[in-house]
């Protein structure tokens, strides 16, 4: 039985071992989950929710609004053609969740839970297209 996937990508494929592929997609299914689970919340702007943005200094009627844009974020990112570019744009959202925290002064832990968050997306990405860490680390598109 083979141990191997290929990958097919817009400009190289990469043969990825089915753990690491699995791995990769365990991680993004909860990641993804997580991310619809916290987006719903602030669309229906659960009670707990919508304080916690008021606590962090956002008025309630933008919550819905945060919450659609996380959603749209997470739809790229699950889209095989377009994860690279969801992976940026949660990249991008997580990173306002940080500065966010950061003005709030609200500690190290939400802080730390945002990086982290933004650093998994990528790791299930590059778990599922190791070609990615190249390109990314070495800006190479094709194997010498």
């Amino acid at each position: 039985m083979n141990n191997e996937i290929t990958m097919p990508s817009s400009s190289f494929t990469q043969q990825v071992s089915r753990p690491k592929f699995w791995a990769g997609a365990v991680l993004a299914g909860l990641l993804v989950a997580f991310f619809v689970f916290d987006a719903v919340a602030k669309l229906l702007q659960v009670d707990a929710v919508a304080k916690a943005s008021e606590q962090l200094g956002l008025p309630r009627p933008v919550t819905p609004f945060i919450g659609g844009v996380l959603l749209v974020c997470t739809l790229i990112y699950v889209i095989p053609r377009t994860s690279i570019l969801g992976a940026i744009l949660l990249t991008g959202y997580l990173g306002g969740a940080i500065a966010i925290h950061v003005r709030a002064g609200n500690g190290a832990f939400p802080i730390v839970f945002a990086g982290t968050f933004g650093v998994l997306v990528w790791v299930a990405l590059i778990l599922r297209e190791p070609g990615l860490l190249k390109l990314i680390f070495l800006r190479q598109w094709h194997e010498d």
